[in-house]
């Protein structure tokens, strides 16, 4: 679908905000957002350009923190005057909804297919960015943490989140995260692969290698 000046206004105004967040959240995260959330788009037959925005806007709450980001990412979406160039009320209601629906901890369904699309968007369910991410973050994040009490929290992060009787979820029934999420959980129930993966990260990111 062509939607050049409402990419534009996201592109130039939206999209660069990600370039502040943790290496986890940068823009590549939400072009990845951005791409899935387009193709289960066309599958489920919503509207592409309602699920863009989603998609750019969803984390750009982050700018205020963490914990609450998916309802400051909704307010901001909703503060954009721009978007009230292309979309309603109802619509902007819709997609700021979504938004707040997106996070794997949220303690409720998605609360339209647009919130379906984009937590499961979201999710990308690489084994090696999952652990990657995951990683980053705790450097980011707790940079007084000791290199054991990093690996501690990455496994128990994976355990908790992507682990058999975790607390993410899957929305959309033909995405390819089902294989992914049980590829990941093969490797959470081996402790010896996370190791290895953890030092040839802490490698990537730090210059160093050392062991445990």
């Amino acid at each position: 679908m062509d939607y050049p000046e409402l990419k534009k206004h996201i592109e130039a105004n939206i999209l660069p905000q990600y370039a502040h967040f943790d290496a986890a959240h940068r823009l590549d995260h939400a072009d990845a957002v951005i791409a899935a959330s387009l193709r289960y788009a066309r599958s489920c037959g919503a509207d592409e350009q309602m699920a863009y925005v989603i998609a750019a806007y969803h984390d750009v709450g982050l700018s205020e923190g963490r914990e609450m980001h998916h309802l400051a990412s909704a307010r901001i979406l909703l503060s954009d005057e721009v978007l009230r160039r292309w979309f309603s009320e109802e619509q902007l209601r819709v997609m700021a909804e979504a938004v707040e629906d997106h996070r794997a901890s949220a303690t409720h369904p998605p609360r339209s297919i647009y919130g379906r699309i984009v937590a499961e968007a979201d999710r990308q369910i690489d084994a090696d960015t999952v652990i990657r991410r995951t990683v980053q973050y705790g450097l980011t994040h707790y940079p007084d943490m000791s290199r054991e009490e990093h690996f501690e929290r990455m496994c128990a992060h994976l355990r908790e989140k992507y682990g058999d009787g975790g607390y993410l979820k899957l929305w959309i029934s033909d995405s390819d995260n089902v294989a992914k999420l049980e590829e990941l959980r093969k490797i959470i129930r081996n402790e010896d692969i996370l190791h290895r993966k953890f030092e040839e990260i802490m490698a990537e990111s730090t210059g160093l290698l050392q062991p445990l």
